[in-house]
């Protein structure tokens, strides 16, 4: 309003100016030369004038409507429905410090504090989860609400609540209305963050559902293998039966019955589903005080995830007469999902269990609601999910759910006639991981913490503990399948067959679980977490092992560690895929005459350190020649949209290479020495392009770069500018390093790795080093928004203290 006050007064003085003009055209005196000269004069200066007038008001109005949605952090707020005063002093890191008189106003401005920074992110999680974005985003997003609809995490979000205790609703409730206090409060004061401008729209109440389906998204960010069954599936139907099986994460010893006369097209059938980053995963690890300077144990965790702004955590602590805790939590869900309290603290990192399972399903070619089940049609359940499209009609959607779950394979009407896939998934049954986190920041010894890890069912995480009473201890925690023949999580099974049903869970006494062992500490990178000697089948699919053996190597050697040390490791370049396959290389290319661009290319790997060191070029040759390698064995033989299922392939590629000419792929690439002359040459042929001449000047961070994508920079460069006011900063570590940061292999962008950093002494369980990446703030004119951009990259920990005294101040007043 005010900036079209001020256009409309600048085009009164200009019509009033223009009006004198045009007087003086009435007398008798001959001075039009000098007056069309004067008034052109004039005319540009008022224009300009004008302009510039027009230029500052606007920036004056939308600076101070974009100011307006600036999280307060000092003052007074009057919330109504608080019992008392809250204090809420955020220091100089931009965490918040929540301190209340009792747990209803505790998480009531949990509550309001995320919502104050992070309201759009929020917004936007409940919506993508739910499946529905298209109204706002408009058709582009009916594709994605269609497969979020099919899987249910908010109708599993809903059959969770009904079986959480009282005291868990409550604060549910409690945080929720906090949002809305806030939710509100902007509205009425038209102070809702500029991404809600842009976007058209407003948000809706939130309840307690939207927090536990954020949650349900966790879990579906996490995985499970389906998509890895589908491509099973797909091998064995496309390439010849011991080809297929080199593809499979364990070769089958007793090979598993295949459909053949209704094949499903896989490719068709999955053409919209969004499937998870493979490299999902984390780092963590404890440390016995045998082992450490402070003679206390140490504990470090890095969750590896998506990287965006805003970052997927939020830190912060609270504090009420009964609950002190400091960690971070998703955006949009009350609690601390990982920290410390004063006497414990804990990490987890993705188990990835074979938690998901495709069914085929026989469709009654007279009824297409009825599937077979032991010889009998049985019905399905129909459920009706309306999709509300921004600017369009209404989509009458309708999922099917048979006994195991829904139908995802979208297109398999078309493509298999009667055929068809459900997904079955311990993520969309009724489960209390929300129950089981206020359980845990309350825990204060390992038999307290491990009676929470009960609720905790899915995903499926390795947890890892130290407290200060000097114990560490380790549990492979949540439900976990319990199948007869572990080979049979490989592939799709015959829903019709009763005997294809998982036999339960495995018991919570049972899941593996390590206390205080001899070598002083226990780790886990998503690895092989126990031998073929425990009883139950847990997966066939685990992370490459090498980020493990690092972080064991320098574990198993080290000794009075500390933090700092702590610190060094999660930062830590050793790359030791490189380390095993270099001299491999080298030796089986030893009598192979190569291009003199390649064959310096081998020299100079052969001189590595094997650290993925940003300024090396090293890294850039060998991440380079293994993207070349997987090219030549199966570009040509697996379609790209069938690829998108190969999860995690660099665990199958680096078997195939080990077996060499014993491997049916590489046998039919010409050997092993022409599929590693051939991609090391496509390898020079390329950087040479790229980087030029000096393969001595070529540096791993002129490609390796990372920059924490807002959603919306994609919009326009103008938005982009905003949004991402910093440029992609270069980078070491790879995804095989313990400092993870996996990229995108066309760009080099790097938009997966360590969403938290987090190291602690349990000597001090008051103080915490943290990364936050890209920082806390998801407003851009916060100094929060882009601060920790470097710190993520150089290492840069900030110290956060419980119950911190120095900071801004806000007070939340009833």
């Amino acid at each position: 309003m005010e900036c079209m006050q001020s256009v409309a007064l600048i085009q009164y003085y200009l019509a009033k100016k223009q009006g004198g003009i045009m007087s003086l055209q009435t007398q008798e005196v001959n001075l039009e030369p000098l007056k069309k000269k004067r008034n052109k004069k004039k005319i540009i200066l008022i224009s300009l004038g004008v302009l510039l007038a027009i230029g500052i008001s606007l920036f004056v109005f939308v600076n101070g409507y974009i100011n307006k949605s600036l999280a307060q952090t000092e003052g007074t707020i009057e919330l109504p429905s608080l019992e008392n005063e809250v204090t809420v002093i955020t220091d100089g890191d931009g965490v918040p410090h929540i301190k209340a008189a009792n747990n209803h106003d505790l998480f009531m401005a949990q509550g309001y504090i995320q919502a104050q920074s992070r309201m759009f992110q929020m917004e936007m999680s409940r919506r993508q989860a739910s499946g529905t974005l298209s109204e706002i985003v408009g058709e582009a997003a009916v594709g994605h609400d269609k497969y979020f609809r099919s899987l249910g995490l908010r109708r599993a979000a809903e059959g969770s609540y009904d079986t959480y205790s009282d005291e868990s609703k409550k604060v549910l409730q409690w945080f929720a209305d906090g949002v809305n206090a806030y939710i509100r409060q902007a509205k009425e004061e038209n102070s809702l963050p500029v991404e809600f401008t842009l976007m058209g729209s407003e948000p809706a109440e939130w309840t307690p559902v939207d927090s536990l389906t954020i949650g349900k998204y966790m879990a579906f960010d996490l995985g499970g293998h389906w998509e890895r069954q589908a491509f099973n599936y797909y091998a064995l139907n496309n390439f010849a039966e011991e080809k297929a099986y080199e593809l499979f994460p364990t070769y089958p010893e007793n090979k598993p019955t295949i459909i053949g006369a209704d094949e499903v097209d896989v490719a068709a059938s999955f053409e919209n589903a969004i499937i998870p980053h493979a490299f999902n995963g984390s780092n963590n690890w404890v440390v016995s005080g045998e082992k450490s300077e402070s003679g206390q144990p140490l504990l470090a965790n890095d969750p590896h995830l998506g990287l965006a702004t805003p970052s997927i955590w939020y830190q912060m602590q609270l504090e009420s007469p009964d609950v002190s805790v400091s960690g971070v939590i998703f955006a949009g869900v009350p609690g601390i999902i990982l920290g410390h309290n004063e006497e414990i603290a804990w990490g987890v990192t993705n188990t990835g269990p074979d938690v998901q399972q495709l069914y085929l399903e026989k469709r009654n070619p007279d009824n297409p609601n009825e599937f077979l089940y032991e010889d009998n049609w049985e019905e399905a359940e129909v459920i009706d999910e309306p999709i509300k499209v921004k600017d369009g009609e209404t989509i009458d959607y309708e999922v099917v759910e048979t006994r195991h779950g829904p139908i995802i394979s979208e297109h398999a009407n078309e493509s298999a006639k009667d055929t068809v896939m459900s997904l079955r998934w311990t993520a969309l049954e009724a489960t209390t991981e929300l129950e089981a986190i206020l359980e845990i920041n309350r825990a204060s010894n390992w038999p307290e913490f491990e009676k929470g890890l009960e609720k905790f069912l899915s995903p499926a995480q390795n947890f890892v503990f130290a407290s200060k009473d000097g114990t560490i201890a380790y549990k492979a925690n949540g439900n976990i399948p319990i199948y007869e023949d572990g080979e049979d999580a490989q592939l799709p099974l015959e829903g019709w067959e009763k005997e294809n049903n998982w036999k339960g869970y495995i018991p919570f006494d049972e899941l593996p679980t390590v206390v205080n062992p001899d070598k002083g500490f226990i780790a886990t990178a998503n690895n092989k977490i126990i031998g073929d000697e425990y009883p139950y089948h847990i997966s066939n699919m685990w992370a490459q092992p090498y980020r493990y053996e690092r972080i064991a190597e320098v574990l198993e050697t080290g000794n009075d560690l500390t933090a700092k040390d702590m610190q060094a490791l999660q930062m830590d370049q050793m790359n030791l895929q490189a380390r095993e396959f270099v001299p491999m290389f080298a030796e089986t290319l030893n009598s192979v005459e190569l291009t003199d661009d390649a064959q310096r290319a081998l020299e100079l790997l052969l001189e590595w350190d094997y650290k993925d060191h940003v300024d090396a070029a090293q890294p850039l040759i060998f991440h380079q020649w293994l993207d070349e390698i997987e090219a030549i064995l199966y570009d040509g033989e697996i379609p790209e949209d069938v690829m998108d299922l190969f999860g995690s392939r660099g665990q199958t590629t680096d078997e195939l290479l080990r077996k060499g000419n014993d491997s049916i792929w590489v046998e039919e690439n010409g050997g092993i020495k022409k599929v590693l002359s051939v991609s090391l040459e496509n390898t020079m042929d390329k950087l040479l392009k790229e980087y030029g001449n000096e393969t001595a000047d070529w540096k791993w961070g002129d490609y390796h770069k990372v920059q924490f994508y807002h959603p919306l920079s994609d919009v326009s460069p103008v938005l982009e500018f905003f949004f991402n006011n910093e440029d992609p900063i270069s980078v070491g570590g790879s995804s095989v390093t313990p400092m993870a940061a996996s990229y995108d292999a066309e760009t080099g962008i790097v938009d997966h790795g360590a969403s938290w950093r987090f190291v602690i002494d349990t000597n001090d369980m008051k103080t915490g080093y943290h990364i936050v990446g890209p920082g806390q703030a998801g407003h851009f004119k916060s100094d929060w928004y882009h601060n920790q951009m470097n710190d993520w990259v150089g290492g840069g920990y900030h110290v956060t203290k419980m119950n911190a005294e120095k900071g801004i101040e806000l007070t939340l007043t009833p």
